[in-house]
């Protein structure tokens, strides 16, 4: 069990408690408070008290945080669609709609999960035991090619090119509105958002150097279909940095317009080629993937101007 207690300032004056503990408390989301709250884990001035309380300067918070449960990793049969493998990789075609390692909120269900199933113990343990064999990652609603690594040595080379940005790494989107440029490169930091912590956003506070370099494949007026080179990789980083030139990806909720395209299920983002260099035999590999269903039905109807 953690035990916080916090003094609110001035600037807390007002505001509901559940909206000033996940200031006070960064590491915890928001619903877990709420949780915590309901729970009785919570008291103001040696009071427990509910959601809706408004504080006020000079406040006593005292917060019991129990200790999180290691999450248990299971291997699960799930179909996996292989691209290569040989005794060192293997490159995956991972579909959208599954989280690529367990987390708070998907436990199981995941592309580690299948991993732990197929590869048995051939996964390097680098990242530890929530993520063996991950040495890069794709979001949850994007599709297409990840790498895996089996041992450590494998894992640690991939990682150094990754660093060293001789990692290859193409997608394929489609975005709202009519790009006019042919080619656009887009050298701008990526941190946390300092409004909203679940979202990354274009900033200079706590943030990393990130670079995008986008191509034009086709325009459909109110839709554009792009290709993006990766010369870093940050979370987010083609969705937050297509968002910040006015482009959101089509059907992305988080970075998009409130009235989001449900019917594409999340982002139209799909990871179409991947290139490196072979940690043990040095051979330049490289792998294209074909769009999958969802994007070349949405590119039909935009073509056939149907959407």
């Amino acid at each position: 069990m953690n035990n916080y207690s916090f003094t609110l300032s001035e600037s807390d004056a007002g505001e509901r408690l559940d909206k000033v503990l996940p200031k006070l408390l960064p590491d915890i989301t928001r619903s877990a408070v709420q949780k915590l709250i309901e729970e009785e884990a919570v008291c103001v001035n040696g009071e427990v008290s509910n959601k809706k309380y408004k504080c006020k300067a000079g406040d006593l918070l005292e917060v019991a945080v129990p200790d999180a449960k290691p999450l248990e990793m299971t291997a699960q049969d799930i179909p996996l669609s292989i691209v290569y493998e040989d005794a060192d990789l293997l490159v995956v075609n991972k579909p959208k709609g599954m989280v690529v390692h367990p987390a708070n909120g998907n436990p199981d269900g995941t592309l580690v999960n299948a991993l732990l199933y197929y590869c048995k113990d051939s996964l390097s343990g680098i990242n530890g035991v929530i993520r063996p064999g991950i040495v890069h990652r794709i979001d949850k609603d994007t599709s297409g090619l990840l790498i895996v690594a089996k041992n450590d040595m494998a894992h640690l080379s991939l990682a150094e090119q990754i660093k060293e940005h001789s990692f290859t790494r193409a997608y394929e989107a489609v975005v709202y509105g009519n790009i006019r440029e042919d080619k656009i490169t887009v050298n701008q930091p990526i941190g946390r958002s300092p409004k909203d912590r679940k979202k990354m956003a274009v900033t200079l506070k706590n943030s990393k150097p990130a670079v995008t370099h986008i191509d034009v494949l086709e325009r459909f007026g109110d839709f554009t279909h792009i290709r993006c080179v990766l010369e870093t990789g940050r979370t987010h980083q083609i969705r937050v940095h297509c968002s910040h030139i006015g482009h959101p990806v089509a059907g992305d909720a988080l970075y998009g317009p409130k009235k989001v395209i449900t019917s594409l299920g999340g982002q139209c983002l799909h990871a179409k080629h991947i290139g490196f260099e072979h940690p043990r035999t040095k051979e330049w590999l490289e792998f294209e993937s074909e769009l999958p269903e969802y994007f070349t039905d949405f590119l039909n109807k935009l073509k056939s101007g149907n959407y």
